[in-house]
């Protein structure tokens, strides 16, 4: 293998290495949009764009934020609860008192 095609390997392998770090650099910046404030001071406006929001919206052409989760509306709380009336109900098995007995024997 000549010198020059083993520094080529060299060169692409540091090329390769570079673009994965810086790759993996803007996905940590996306994911965490607290160390993507401390690299941009203008993170949290409208208008920053950068790899690390192109990543994050999953677009090139327009990198918008992501949409932050709201929190849970709670619901509307019930003021009075309304008395439960008694009603009995007769058992439907009331009228099964006939098979008491077992059938009258042969003999």
């Amino acid at each position: 293998m000549s010198t020059f095609a083993r520094s080529n390997n060299y060169g692409r392998a540091f090329v390769a290495v570079f673009v994965s770090v810086g790759f993996l650099w803007a996905l940590a910046l996306g994911a965490s949009p607290q160390l993507h404030q401390r690299v941009h001071k203008d993170a949290n406006r409208v208008e920053h764009n950068c790899a690390a929001t192109m990543i994050a919206s999953g677009s090139y052409d327009h990198a918008a934020h992501p949409p932050l989760v709201g929190a849970p509306v709670p619901p509307h709380q019930i003021s009075k609860i309304p008395a439960l009336t008694p009603c009995w109900v007769q058992s439907p098995f009331l009228g099964a008192h006939i098979f008491e007995h077992a059938p009258p024997a042969r003999g």
